[in-house]
């Protein structure tokens, strides 16, 4: 039987409030969906752990889901799902 990668949360971009690219547009522009989850996860600056909210987005039709929460006054830290 072949197994399964399981996936993880890793740091995609860290970006100011209203101006960050993710997924290949400016995120603030789309309606952030609180999925009502969160994740722990670590600033790849200072290993500092935050718990932050997951969210979906719909882009260009497609569906996209990642976290994201706020490392210090309007500086975002956002982790999207790997292998």
């Amino acid at each position: 039987m072949k197994s399964l990668k399981s996936k993880t949360w890793q740091h995609e971009i860290t970006g100011v409030d209203g101006n960050t690219i993710l997924f290949g547009v400016n995120i603030f522009d789309y309606e952030w969906k609180n999925t009502n989850e969160f994740v722990k996860v670590y600033d790849p600056l200072y290993d500092q752990e935050y718990k932050f909210d997951i969210y979906t987005v719909i882009i260009n039709g497609q569906e996209q889901k990642f976290a994201a929460g706020e490392f210090s006054n309007c500086v975002w830290g956002f982790y999207t799902l790997k292998y």
